[in-house]
């Protein structure tokens, strides 16, 4: 059992390098297993891909903790590197266009925590494209992930798992749907679409919140603008009762979740 933190260095190298790195034996003492187990949880590795700032939200489960008090200014290009405890639960998710003022007080043009800059619990406004996650122990290691469409979609992400062996597979919405919303789903701002609602937003019926008589794997269907979600991003949830195609299983000790991944 090996505990390893990165250095303040190592933290801005391009995840590509950084990848390289950690799976490369240089970077482990000599006689070392390649196999890196931490001993309290996982390392989150934040990306953002985009041209352009993301204020990334963190929002834990009922009593978790919220790293980085729930958000904070993430530039095109940068990455930070989070770790979390394990059992950990929770969502990350992206916000464009914010103003904050000194004091963290703002708005954001998608995902909003009600204008605040640290969401310290709150969570975001949909339409916001959202990674889930739940971690697990030394007794029962397996993490679950996703990415998640039932919120609506802002902007592209993926969740990527860092070692972790065969079965791994990687979450992601990697398209940009805001391109091909239908135009009962767009959300604009200032003539431009920046988000596109899922159906549960825009519609607010049982039928496509899967609530109700309708909160059941056998009576939730996937309506045709959930399919539609799924046929451009088949890794992603589209509803909620899309598990099967799109909730993955891993063990590795690092996840990169990159904004505006580029496509694989």
């Amino acid at each position: 059992m090996l505990t390893i933190r990165l250095s303040k260095q190592l933290r801005f190298l391009s995840t590509r390098l950084f990848m390289r790195l950690w799976e490369s034996k240089s970077c482990l003492t000599k006689g070392v297993s390649q196999t890196i187990i931490f001993l309290n949880g996982a390392q989150l590795i934040l990306v953002n891909n985009c041209g352009e700032s993301v204020w990334p939200g963190i929002l834990g489960g009922a009593g978790q903790q919220t790293p980085k008090d729930g958000g904070f200014h993430l530039g095109s290009g940068d990455e930070v590197v989070l770790d979390v405890q394990e059992k950990w639960s929770g969502r990350i998710w992206g916000r464009q266009g914010c103003e904050f003022d000194n004091d963290g007080n703002g708005h954001c043009l998608t995902g909003d925590c009600f204008g605040k800059l640290q969401c310290k619990g709150l969570g975001g406004i949909p339409p916001a494209t959202v990674v889930e996650m739940t971690l697990g122990s030394s007794s029962s290691p397996l993490h679950f992930y996703d990415v998640s469409l039932v919120d609506g979609f802002n902007l592209p992400v993926s969740m990527k798992p860092i070692g972790g062996g065969i079965g791994c597979g990687v979450a992601s919405c990697e398209v940009d749907l805001n391109i091909c919303c239908p135009s009962a789903l767009e959300v604009k701002r200032n003539g431009k679409v920046v988000g596109c609602k899922s159906a549960c937003l825009a519609m607010q019926s049982a039928k496509y919140c899967c609530t109700g008589s309708y909160s059941d794997p056998k009576t939730c269907k996937p309506t045709l603008f959930a399919n539609l979600f799924k046929a451009i991003c088949p890794k992603a949830y589209s509803y909620a009762y899309d598990d099967t195609s799109s909730l993955n299983r891993c063990r590795a000790p690092r996840y990169v979740i990159t904004f505006c991944p580029p496509p694989q």
